[in-house]
């Protein structure tokens, strides 16, 4: 129903010609009617009880967003077939009725496919879905994705040998999860599912199980629950419905509906009386967290009461966050972060959680402070002044959704649309929400919000869990102590919430406005430069692309490398610092509710080589965001409480990071391939303690004193004509610079010749290795690109090696980068995990694999799927505001013609297979890289 996801819900954890006909879209009348299905679906189902669900969308243009979606998840297997659900989807890819082996992979590649962004699938406890995001501007392609997903219904092969070899990789996908977390889960989930089926029926499943499965036991499964009349195919994207449907018919009907089929139980989560306590730590844990969780069935979805209770329940988890955040700028605050929200967990469960992160001593205090504020809201209510911010802020984001709802995505679409065909939860017209929101939202009182609250805790089953690191075993609270904080606050002497704002003028007095004081268009583009009276250059994009929205940049050179070392850790960090103390007359709640239904954010940045803003904005809130673009240039507020907040978050932070074998690993990455470099040191307590809030303030201001020579960008839904008045009031009157500044060269380099790291950190059995190769290029567009072609190339023939072939890794990740300042250089890096005992053999394999890109060069093949996928990408990107964003800042940063940015097509039509075996034998150089290996302690 309503989605507009506003509140960070957990911190924890018919017939083929019979489509349904068209009606006009009406808010239904009785509160128990069902929420209309949005007109534009086609759907209906064929005789053997597949069903359909198929929607035009044109953004963007060219694609369709295939899924299927069987109901049918880990939940359902049989005790020899624990993570066999999980199994038979990776099999999908390993050879079907019309698809031998990898071939499903090979032709959606060639046809400009990417493996995992755009082909993909996934299992959790319920159900399975396959995700196949494909050109529709090719009939071949677009009917052969189609026959895919019916081969993925009813085809798949199964294959003795390619069950044996994908085993491994489905068991380095396990490895690949293992860590704290995992660990930490494997004993909470058992307790917070107590009972349940899903206690003991994780995805991922059983390695003894996956071991010992074979192609009979992964068909078994298959056959009982992959069938007509538990699977949907839906479509959404840019291609007529009926012409879906068709192809839907004739590739699904002729799968067999079964003669006796199994029933599809369903598995509740028992209730309890008494509260369920977990307390766990662990050695490479990173932060202490504390959860009480209300557990309660399930309740109805799909009508228009449980559609107004969503709105109900959003507004009061808006208000209830917005007072936890407050507690958190306090300059002791009890938590680190706090948070409530809730919703469907499992499919028979919905669960409310209260949680906070706190100090390892702290978790006592931190429960005590967000009980307390639940218990507040509980006994004296929100206020009325709380409802109506959470109101604007709520219906501006419906108006929001509306505005955009000839531009919205089809990727968004049709996961509501999965939602739909698993769980009855309806993808409503535009037209019903935006009506529905605008009937509901301003008729909640405080009477529905307080109440609403109290029905998701009052008969709830509850459950305490804590979390943290095993340094802070002692300071953890036995149940006891958990449950006495309940009778503590339930006994506690409570005032109301007193709520204060101000809705004084962000900007009281108007700065005097500057001029434009030169003007030109680059036609190629569409984009229109204007050159300020105080120096600054601006470059505006307008687009069609999204309805209502405006993104916004601006950045000045010099950054972190412009001050000296006695301030580079300030320099760092003061962009983090700052903003926490709000802006102008406004600390940072204040200015929070201030910005109630307001659509507009800005943000600043302190970067290496350069300093500046990101915001956006709705079109209507234009004014608003270059007002907190003025401010946070220009009147930072320094507040010694919001800072000693920051500093109690950080320093819990930095505490326990280490225990962390990922960022120890990382770390001897970044300061191995700066040498040293005083630059590349890790963030530690120590070097924190350089820091104090005249400092921050002292750098930042400087970084920001000359933003009148900035480079200011926007692009989206505006005209030049309806900013000019804003560019001339907000940004031309910004001082000019005193001083030229520019970014320094820090004489940061790589190492040369081939070096050697091992770090021996972690439990688990399971390495992790990278291969970096760094130096010097000469610098172009087109070695860039051919660079870029060179990555993409090893990631298809790695996946084939590491992965298909050896069965060694889940999956192969290559990144090829290249800069022209401070020095014209590239960096290609190379990663995978494995079991430790395989790292060298894999290594040496990928290695041999560089070698032959070197020596013999990549396929015609591999060019045309590189080629292919990168002219595919480009076509939409083209169409999204961010892309021109990052472009036109990226042309300007590196001193490029910003004409060059439309040259993607040209370049990508040059490839050749000789041109990227040049390009490894320039950048692979097996004489110069850097090999990092990451080991579990013990062999």
């Amino acid at each position: 129903m309503f989605r507009l996801r506003l509140v960070a819900a957990l911190l924890l954890i018919a017939s083929a010609t019979g489509a349904q006909p068209v009606t006009k879209d009406r808010a239904p009348s009785s509160p128990d009617a069902p929420v209309p299905l949005d007109t534009a679906v086609l759907s209906g189902r064929l005789p053997n009880g597949v069903r359909y669900l198929l929607r035009r969308n044109g953004r963007p243009e060219k694609r369709v967003a295939l899924r299927l979606a069987v109901n049918a998840g880990s939940v359902l297997e049989d005790e020899d077939q624990r993570g066999l659900a999980h199994f038979v989807e990776h099999m999908a890819f390993n050879g079907t009725r019309r698809f031998a082996k990898q071939g499903i992979v090979d032709f959606l590649e060639r046809s400009g496919v990417r493996f995992g962004p755009d082909l993909n699938a996934g299992t959790s406890f319920d159900e399975t879905v396959y995700q196949l995001d494909v050109p529709s501007d090719s009939a071949k392609v677009l009917e052969t994705a189609v026959q895919i997903l019916a081969d993925w219904a009813h085809g798949l092969t199964f294959d003795s040998a390619e069950v044996v070899r994908e085993r491994g990789v489905v068991l380095e996908e396990w490895r690949q999860g293992q860590g704290a977390g995992s660990r930490i889960a494997n004993q909470q989930r058992p307790i917070v599912l107590q009972g349940s089926r899903y206690a003991v029926r994780l995805p991922i499943g059983d390695t003894a199980t996956i071991v010992r499965a074979d192609a009979p036991r992964l068909r078994r499964f298959y056959d009982t629950w992959y069938r007509p009349d538990l699977m949907t195919v839906i479509a959404v994207g840019d291609a007529d419905p009926r012409r879906l449907r068709d192809l839907v018919a004739r590739e699904f009907s002729s799968i067999p509906a079964p003669r006796a089929p199994r029933a599809r139980p369903t598995f509740d989560v028992p209730a309890h009386a008494a509260p369920l306590v977990s307390v766990v730590t662990d050695r490479e844990a990173t932060s202490t967290l504390v959860s009480v969780l209300y557990k309660q069935p399930a309740r109805p979805l799909g009508t228009v009461r449980a559609a107004r209770r969503e709105i109900v329940e959003a507004l009061a988890d808006i208000m209830l966050n917005e007072r936890l955040s407050e507690i958190a700028q306090r300059a002791d605050p009890p938590y680190l972060g706090a948070g409530v929200g809730g919703g469907q967990w499992v499919r028979s469960a919905e669960l409310f959680s209260a949680s906070a992160r706190v100090r390892d001593d702290g978790v006592l205090r931190g429960l005590a402070a967000v009980l307390t504020e639940v218990e507040r809201v509980r006994r004296t209510g929100f206020t009325a002044s709380e409802l109506d911010r959470a109101r604007r802020n709520l219906l501006r984001a419906f108006e929001q959704q509306y505005a955009e709802r000839d531009k919205t995505s089809s990727d968004a679409l049709v996961s509501r649309l999965v939602d739909y065909a698993l769980t009855g939860d309806p993808l409503p017209s535009p037209a019903w929400e935006w009506a529905e929101a605008q009937r509901v939202v301003p008729a909640v009182t405080l009477a529905d919000v307080n109440a609403s609250l109290a029905a998701r805790l009052d008969g709830a089953s509850r459950v305490i869990t804590v979390q943290g690191p095993e340094s802070a075993r002692g300071a953890m609270p036995t149940r006891e102590q958990l449950l006495a904080v309940f009778d503590q606050v339930s006994g506690a002497t409570l005032a109301a919430y007193a709520d204060s704002a101000s809705d004084v003028p962000l900007v009281p007095t108007m700065p005097t406005a500057g001029r434009i004081t030169a003007a030109r268009t680059i036609p190629e583009l569409g984009v229109t430069e204007w050159t300020l009276s105080n120096g600054a250059r601006v470059l505006l994009k307008p687009t069609d692309f999204k309805a209502d929205e405006v993104l916004f940049q601006a950045f000045g050179p010099g950054g972190v490398s412009a001050v000296g070392d006695t301030d580079y850790v300030a320099a760092s960090l003061a962009a983090q610092i700052v903003p926490q103390g709000g802006l102008g007359a406004f600390d940072r709640i204040a200015l929070q509710k201030r910005l109630a239904g307001t659509a507009a954010t800005v943000s600043p940045f302190i970067g290496s080589r350069w300093q500046g803003l990101v915001g956006s904005s709705s079109p209507k809130d234009l004014r608003t965001m270059f007002e907190l673009a003025y401010l946070t240039l220009t009147a930072p507020r320094a507040d010694s409480t919001a800072y000693a907040a920051v500093r109690a978050r950080l320093d819990a932070f930095l505490a326990t990071r280490g225990n962390s074998p990922q960022a120890v690993f990382q770390d001897t990455v970044m300061v191995t391939m700066a040498q040293h470099h005083p630059h590349a040191r890790p963030l530690t307590p120590a070097l924190v303690r350089e820091i104090d809030l005249p400092r921050a303030m002292r750098v930042y201001r400087d970084r920001f004193a000359g933003a009148g020579g900035f480079t200011y960008v926007l692009v989206g839904a505006f005209q030049p004509d309806s900013v000019r008045p804003l560019v001339e009031q907000y940004v031309a009157s910004l001082p000019a610079p005193s001083r030229p500044d520019s970014a320094r060269d820090d004489g940061m380099r790589p190492p040369t010749g081939v070096v050697e790291r091992t770090v021996r950190k972690g439990l688990e059995p399971r390495a992790s290795t990278q291969l970096v190769f760094t130096g010097p290029m000469q610098y172009s567009r087109a070695e860039h690109v051919a660079l870029g072609a060179l990555g993409e190339v090893l990631e298809i023939r790695l996946r084939e090696r590491i992965r298909e072939a050896l069965s060694g890794t889940y999956g192969v990740g290559v990144s090829a980068s290249a800069q022209r300042v401070p020095w014209p250089s590239y960096q290609l890096a190379i990663g995978f995990t494995s079991a430790p005992d395989r790292a060298d053999e894999l290594t040496t394999a990928v290695l041999q694999e560089l070698d032959s890109m070197r020596t013999k060069g990549p396929t015609a093949d591999e060019i045309q799927k590189v080629r292919e996928t990168g002219l595919r990408e480009l076509e939409t990107a083209e169409k999204q505001n961010r892309w021109w964003l990052g472009s036109l800042a990226e042309a300007v940063q590196s001193g490029e013609d910003p004409r060059t940015i439309v040259d993607g097509r040209e370049q990508l039509a040059r490839l050749t297979p000789a041109l990227v075996q040049e390009a490894a034998r320039k950048y692979l150089n097996a004489a110069n890289y850097a090999h990092f290996t990451l080991m579990p302690e013990k062999p």
